[in-house]
């Protein structure tokens, strides 16, 4: 469907602002910065937008390569990357689908909108120009190059392949599509299968994943899902929805039971062990401001836990002495399995930021490690597919300490349904992100 000629202006108006999103994410800024730059009223499409624009971002810098060697200056060059962004991919755009010459037309009348680009308005319209005439051509020969195939870093796409020879391919095309909006729903608060039926009555579709959780088969504003201001669910991906059930499997827990959410913030996996069981629990994090976000969201859930601003590889600041039954460790990371919900950050990411986060890593673990009770256990996990983040750094860390064993635990989860043969199940988009969970159990002396 083409868009009706209405709706051509607001094209404009969203590429221009998508284009400086992009410009931001080039220039080493995140995504969640750049956005709130934007006028608000404009900042769901132009999100949606600029996330399309960053999944076909490889693809449209080689287009733009091949199109244009001599590199144009950097707002030219990034609302070239986004409407190029959206002539390389056969997948709909955000909203609505542009014929190809939409497209053009309104990337030009983006260029007249800023003084940046002003200039630029002909040299834009030449190049796109060129790429309707030479689309085919031009498609076959970045299908040679996995940059522009995979839509990744050449580094992030060579890592891959290394640490999961088997399902690689499936990973990065996974990367590639939008999550699926996952719920958790509040056991204290309402039924799983009630709740699924009210969204029933209200024409919302869903299907059961793990022990809470409701995979939605269409997306929607939490505003328009019964029961949000009374805490009758809270969003979390599936894979973080196993964190809980994890730690908490195979005892009964009591409100005696001394368990610490170490990285806790913004407390989902807070909330959903409190949910689980009632705990003497302690969350961390340490930024104050995302401490605030843990109590609110505790708040609407009618859960209570201590919450702290406090550095966990720092316990001389924080901990009492008296030693914890259980730890979650939800440690910091390059955020590699969750890229399909953040795709900027493929193109933030650096080589060397593997190796530096694995040494965080590293020195949480040897941190809190000495706070753990003899017979009590840590759960370690990553929202990383990569091995030196998960398998690598638990083998590690087993080989140094004689009194740590491997508890029952996943290891690493591959994003969507990416590694069941290198295929997806019947929804491409369901599934859940990427991640690595290691139980580690402290021996009883």
């Amino acid at each position: 469907m083409t868009a009706s000629p209405s709706l051509a202006p607001t094209l404009a108006v969203q590429l221009r602002h998508a284009a400086d999103c992009v410009r931001a994410v080039e220039q080493g800024q995140s995504l969640g910065d750049a956005l709130p730059r934007v006028p608000e009223a404009l900042r769901p499409g132009v999100q949606a937008l600029a996330f399309h624009v960053l999944r076909h971002l490889g693809a449209a810098r080689a287009a733009l390569q091949a199109l244009a060697p001599r590199k144009p200056e950097a707002p030219v060059q990034a609302l070239l990357h986004s409407a190029l962004a959206l002539l390389v991919s056969d997948e709909p755009t955000p909203g609505a689908s542009y014929a190809p010459h939409t497209v053009v037309d309104q990337a030009v009348e983006a260029a007249k909108l800023s003084r940046g680009t002003q200039r630029a308005a002909g040299f834009v319209n030449a190049v796109l120009r060129r790429w309707l005439r030479e689309r085919s051509e031009l498609l076959v020969r970045l299908q040679k190059q996995p940059v522009a195939r995979w839509n990744h870093p050449a580094w992030w796409i060579d890592r891959l392949r290394t640490d999961h020879p088997d399902g690689w391919e499936a990973v990065l095309a996974a990367n590639n599509r939008p999550g699926p909006m996952t719920l958790r729903i509040n056991r204290r608060r309402i039924a799983r299968s009630d709740y699924q039926q009210r969204l029933t009555e209200q024409g919302l579709a869903s299907r059961v994943v793990g022990e809470d959780g409701l995979e939605l088969l269409d997306a929607r504003p939490v505003s328009a899902l019964p029961g949000f201001e009374q805490g009758w669910f809270a969003v979390q991906d599936a894979a973080a929805q196993m964190a809980a059930p994890l730690l908490l499997a195979g005892r009964t827990w009591s409100p005696a039971d001394r368990v610490l959410d170490a990285c806790a913030a913004p407390g989902g996996k807070t909330a959903h062990l409190l949910e689980h069981a009632d705990l003497d629990l302690l969350a961390l994090d340490v930024d104050a401001r995302r401490c605030e976000r843990i109590r609110e969201n505790l708040q609407r859930l009618g859960l209570a836990a201590e919450v702290k601003a406090a550095d966990a590889g720092r316990p001389a600041d924080w901990w009492d002495g008296r030693p914890f039954d259980a730890i979650l460790l939800d440690a910091p990371c390059t955020a590699s399995g969750i890229v399909r919900r953040h795709p900027d950050v493929r193109w933030l990411r650096r080589p060397g930021d593997v190796e530096q986060l694995a040494q965080i890593q590293q020195t949480l673990l040897e941190a809190l490690w000495p706070l753990l009770k003899p017979g009590g256990r840590l759960l370690y996990a990553t929202c990383s597919v990569f091995r030196a983040e998960g398998a690598s750094q638990v083998a590690a860390f087993l080989a140094r300490h004689s009194d740590a064993v491997a508890g029952p635990a996943p290891g690493h989860l591959l994003p969507g349904n990416a590694g069941r043969n290198g295929e997806f199940a019947d929804n491409p988009s369901g599934g859940q992100d990427g991640f690595f969970y290691a139980r580690l159990d402290k021996r009883a002396p």
